[in-house]
């Protein structure tokens, strides 16, 4: 389960066995944990799931997320493609 990335309190990591699944990204804050995927292509990202997360936190998350964008898509790459 690599973390790539810890901020604000947001752990950003993927699922070791999750290499099978289009690029995509988990979070998780205290009680809080969600999902993104990553479309690569057009720079966007679609939310695949999201738990006790007030809008708020929503946006944190995902100024977080694009902010690392290509960090996490590259990361991607070198742990799934080894």
């Amino acid at each position: 389960m690599p973390t790539i990335v810890y901020i604000f309190g947001w752990r950003l990591f993927f699922y070791s066995n999750e290499g099978n699944e289009p690029i995509h990204i988990h979070a998780e804050k205290a009680d809080m944990e969600c999902k993104f995927w990553i479309l690569e292509e057009s720079v966007e990202l679609k939310e695949a799931y999201a738990y006790n997360l007030n809008q708020k936190d929503r946006k944190e998350i995902k100024k977080i997320i694009y902010q690392h964008f290509d960090l996490i898509v590259d990361s991607w790459y070198k742990y799934f493609e080894k």
